[in-house]
């Protein structure tokens, strides 16, 4: 049995041809686990041998139920990665954890942005350091990705700058149709280059909210929100990556009347992003230049808050 993450082209040593396979990587399903995750329907309309398909990765592949021990086995793997604040390190449970989407919202000037680019530099760190000794992967939908702000952030942590700009991988998106699409090229880099270990999504909603406008458009734009999210997740689990999303936020007049203005702003996305999302991180504004990042939603770790400063280089912990 071959490992999750085979590239599809194993698949041909099966008796799959050359052209299925073609189709399969322009439709992003670029290894043996993403053939099994994806339906019949689909793979019917990206014109492949369905049945010859689903037979040959069902071969390929484990068992699909394991016991505990084995689930605690592989997730050994999973690596955290320090978003440059030890507090808010220590409240996530040792950082941006790989194989899960992380949204991190809030309102303006709370740092979202500034925690992108102290990611770009972290995630090169070695493992050891709170690193992930890997790549990344940016995609801009506001346009706000700065590369002299990632080369400040590689001095405080002591790592060449030029070096750290080359690991990573930017494309600005502008239309949500495009922002679909870079996860399919993503797929393809995966499989032929393994030592991406982050993607960032700044922000989810932004493009989609252009895109969709109104209560007539919301159903189909929540189904496209919906696929966008299902492959990050897969990407993350097929390649061990971490993923983190910004969001932004609207007014919640109701909540305004009962809370504190903090809790009257809320995410952008609907339920659809908020059950997608593993790790939900909010973020507000402090005394001064404190901020203060709070744990609403985890699967291992308990509620809490965090607080943090916004310096030169990146988040960092409040003297």
């Amino acid at each position: 049995m071959s490992d999750n993450g085979d590239s599809v082209d194993e698949l041909q040593n099966h008796g799959i041809n050359v052209q299925d396979i073609v189709k399969l990587k322009a439709a992003g399903i670029v290894t043996v686990l993403g053939v099994a995750q994806t339906t019949r329907r689909h793979l019917l309309k990206i014109k492949a041998k369905v049945e010859k398909l689903k037979e040959v990765t069902a071969k390929m592949l484990p068992p699909p139920f394991l016991t505990g021990t084995e689930i605690a086995d592989r997730r050994q793997d999973v690596i955290y990665i320090t978003t440059g604040s030890k507090s808010v390190d220590a409240m996530l449970g040792g950082g941006i954890s790989t194989q899960c989407i992380t949204e991190v919202f809030g309102e303006y000037r709370t740092g979202k942005t500034q925690l992108c680019h102290t990611l770009c530099v972290s995630t090169q760190l070695p493992i050891e350091t709170g690193g992930a000794s890997g790549k990344v992967a940016y995609i801009d939908t506001e346009g706000t990705f700065r590369p002299d702000r990632v080369k400040a952030v590689a001095d405080r942590f002591g790592v060449d700058a030029s070096m750290a700009l080359d690991n990573v991988l930017c494309a600005r998106a502008w239309s949500s149709e495009q922002q679909c699409d870079l996860l399919v090229e993503l797929a393809v880099r995966f499989v032929e280059d393994r030592t991406y270990k982050l993607i960032i999504v700044d922000s989810i909603m932004n493009l989609f909210r252009q895109d969709y406008s109104g209560r007539g458009e919301l159903s189909e734009r929540q189904q496209k929100l919906n696929q966008f999210l299902a492959r990050l997740q897969k990407l993350a689990e097929e390649f061990n990556v971490a993923v983190v999303l910004t969001n932004q936020v609207q007014a919640d007049p109701g909540a305004a009347a009962m809370f504190a203005a903090a809790a009257s702003a809320k995410p952008v996305g609907g339920h659809i992003l908020a059950h997608a999302s593993a790790v939900r991180i909010q973020l507000r504004k402090g005394r001064g230049d404190e901020r203060i990042a709070k744990l609403n939603d985890s699967p291992d770790m308990p509620e809490g808050e965090a607080t943090y400063v916004l310096k030169s280089g990146g988040w960092e912990d409040t003297n």
